[in-house]
């Protein structure tokens, strides 16, 4: 195959980077999934000492009781510059809005647009506390501010007329079943309300294998023809499924076309804690989605949380979520492990429902792109590799350096 002439350039590059040394050139990362207004929060008021989701979710409802818009801001600038400099230029951010004043909302919408320049951030309306499990929008009191009397379900669509890009839920953390479904299908009605808004289930995150919202999701991508758009988050139930109805789901799942979002480092955490042993690994189903990948199922990965009451730890690296993996998920072939970085690369861009046109290194695309000091995804993982350079549209955002060792002394050769 020959190659296509390169194009007459109409201005000079301001500096060159010398890729002479073992350097891989990649499109950015993508963090498919995290919540950037409870990162920085660990231990805020307590920690979280049983590591389970529910006393993160309790820890959290005491915590943003005390948010503010400038508060969330700069935890989420200074999260989103850590990104930055590890080669994260797509993220897609969760903002509570089980809050009657919308903070964290309001705060992710400014950062959206504050760092519109050299990153991509979109913000998903999430109800942490469940569309229909709250006692808001059942007072009667004249005296009782009317913005606090709101339900979550309103809420949710508040958030959707002030912008929020994603429509989100969590069905499993509704107080039944049906109450889960009903959430699922408002989700999905919201969605097509408001422009045929992309859509971010929190889906089945528990070890019940009871759990089973996903293929309502699924469901209603299929009779909504919208499946490239919609997002099952999590889904670790699907860990702990019998065989024969996971095979199923799988069919399901192929003809629904959806994207599916696992958090390795979070869902290796939090789940499992109620096991003694054998102990589950608590995560959903990497490999064997992946293994369906021609048929239409997409897989990416994100960190969830990075030093919040679910996750005390993170640094905002998703060469440490590939790694994970990578090891969680046993996904330890050469072509195995070069998709885990393709999850955190291309994956991801198709989760995000990025253009095509917008993502990759290309004549003619955007000039996004980072430079890792490695010789290939495998290399690159193994070691955890530092990106030397992070270039934004065509500018030079970020730059490190790759550490050096120098042995102080000498020692005998090896052999």
């Amino acid at each position: 195959m020959s190659a296509s002439p390169l194009p007459e350039t109409m201005t000079v590059a301001y500096r060159e980077i010398d890729l002479k040394h073992a350097s891989l050139v990649s499109p950015p990362f993508v963090e498919s999934h995290i919540h950037l207004d409870s990162v920085m929060t660990a231990g805020e008021p307590r920690w979280n000492e049983s590591g389970t989701l529910f006393e993160g979710i309790d820890i959290w409802r005491e915590r943003k009781q005390s948010l503010t818009v400038e508060n969330v801001k700069h935890r989420a600038l200074q999260a989103l510059k850590e990104q930055a400099q590890q080669g994260v230029l797509f993220v897609r951010t969760h903002a509570d809005v089980s809050e009657a004043n919308l903070v964290a909302l309001r705060a992710l919408l400014e950062v959206r647009d504050l760092v519109q320049d050299w990153m991509t951030v979109q913000v998903v309306a999430f109800p942490q506390d469940g569309l229909y499990n709250s006692n808001s929008g059942h007072h009667h009191d004249d005296d009782v501010d009317v913005a606090a009397s709101k339900s979550n379900e309103e809420l949710l669509e508040q958030a959707l007329q002030m912008g929020a890009d994603v429509v989100g839920g969590i069905p499993h953390y509704e107080l039944t079943r049906e109450d889960g479904v009903r959430s699922v299908h408002r989700i999905f009605e919201l969605a097509q309300q408001y422009s045929g808004r992309m859509i971010d289930i929190h889906c089945d995150e528990t070890d019940d294998d009871q759990s089973r919202f996903l293929e309502v999701v699924a469901a209603c991508a299929i009779r909504s023809h919208n499946g490239p758009r919609v997002t099952a988050s999590h889904t670790t139930a699907f860990g702990s499924y019998n065989n024969a109805y996971a095979l199923k789901l799988l069919g399901i799942l192929e003809r629904a076309q959806i994207n599916l979002v696992s958090n390795p480092l979070i869902n290796m955490t939090l789940q499992g804690r109620t096991d003694t042993y054998p102990k589950r690994r608590g995560l959903t189903r990497i490999k064997e989605l992946w293994e369906r990948r021609d048929a239409g199922i997409n897989v990416s990965l994100g960190h969830d949380c990075i030093q919040d009451p679910w996750y005390s730890l993170g640094c905002g690296n998703m060469l440490d979520v590939a790694h994970m993996a990578i090891h969680a998920s046993q996904m330890t072939g050469l072509a195995q492990i070069n998709a885990c970085y393709d999850m955190i690369t291309w994956n991801g861009a198709k989760t995000l429902h990025i253009p095509t046109e917008e993502y990759g290194i290309d004549v003619g695309k955007p000039a996004n792109l980072i430079v890792l000091n490695g010789t290939s995804r495998y290399d690159v993982l193994r070691r955890r590799a530092t990106v030397q350079y992070v270039i934004s549209k065509g500018k030079l955002i970020c730059e490190t350096s790759v550490p050096t060792t120098t042995w102080m002394t000498d020692i005998a050769p090896a052999g």
